[in-house]
């Protein structure tokens, strides 16, 4: 067995170790093909206000540009699929992965100890940790290093975990085996497409970011347009609705990662609950929550928004 193969493998076993639910491996190399498609979007201003997904467009695309002398992207992926969901069925409707502690922090400090234990186990590398708060193209290297396919909906879907996965990456400057990509599924299938209620999956493959329900409720900072009343189906922060109904998803298993169980109340909640939050009772209840990210201030014109 190869010294690369070696060390791929005891980093993959660590890998589960630490919770995730995969691990694979790719070579660092420049996405020219994701960099057409990345550069083709934003030129049809898909992004809408999401300014910053033009930046650091070298970055996103060369991991060497983030880490000199990189010769590995370990990527992987934390299953987030909750065992309860929310029990109210008036209540503003919360994507699944807020339910618990801020993703950014939690899938990080696993990262990070992955990356100490590569340094102590195996050798003296340089890296970093990435979880979707830097200019890297997360599901291309996941999709690159096999751990599923980007679906119609441009979420990454595995065979085994479904796409309620958050997916982050480690960087190194260590050769390692790399994984194949593994083939598109979603076949003929178009259930994400159709059942989108604000028609954000223009066609198979491409999200107009702009009309996205997420995008709304999370990042655009402005009114909601009109155009759009009635059609977020009682969504207050993000949307599940495209990976709820995907065929995919219909089997996937409840995580087991503490850090996401979320808090009973928080699944009790209804509409009045939601409506009467105080902004210090929003601080307190989700002060170590991704629905920071929206603020009490954007969380109310929110709710405002689905009973105008």
């Amino acid at each position: 067995m190869s010294t690369q193969k070696t060390h791929s493998e005891i980093i993959k076993s660590f890998a589960l170790e630490l919770g995730f639910a995969a691990c694979g491996i790719s070579k660092v190399r420049f996405l020219e093909e994701d960099s057409k498609k990345l550069r083709d979007w934003l030129g049809k201003d898909m992004n809408g206000e999401m300014s910053y997904m033009a930046n650091y467009l070298d970055k996103r695309t060369n991991p060497e540009e983030l880490v000199p002398g990189a010769k590995s992207v370990i990527s992987v992926l934390l299953n987030y699929f909750p065992g309860e969901e929310q029990k109210n069925k008036d209540a503003p409707v919360v994507s699944k992965y807020a339910y618990g502690e801020d993703y950014h922090f939690v899938v990080k400090r696993k990262l990070k100890m992955l990356l100490e234990f590569i340094q102590e186990e195996i050798d003296e590398v340089k890296g970093r940790a990435f979880v979707d708060s830097a200019p890297i193209l997360d599901r291309a290297w996941a999709r690159n290093a096999g751990l599923g396919w980007v679906g119609k909906n441009s979420m990454l879907i595995s065979k085994d975990y479904g796409s309620f996965v958050f997916i982050g990456e480690l960087i190194i400057d260590l050769e390692l085996q790399a994984d194949l990509p593994v083939k598109d599924y979603c076949g003929n299938c178009t259930i994400c497409i159709d059942a989108c209620p604000t028609g954000a999956i223009i066609q198979p493959y491409v999200v107009d970011g702009s009309k996205c329900i997420s995008y709304f409720t999370i990042e655009k900072k402005g009114g909601i347009p009109d155009q759009f009343k009635g059609k977020f189906m009682n969504r207050v922060f993000g949307c599940d609705i495209c990976q709820d109904i995907c065929p995919w998803n219909s089997k996937v298993q409840p995580h087991k990662t503490e850090e996401f169980y979320p808090e009973s109340r928080f699944l009790e909640m209804g509409s009045k609950d939601w409506n009467n939050l105080s902004r210090e009772e929003f601080q307190k209840m989700f002060k170590d929550s991704a629905l920071k990210r929206t603020g009490y201030d954007r969380l109310k014109r929110n709710l405002e928004f689905l009973e105008s």
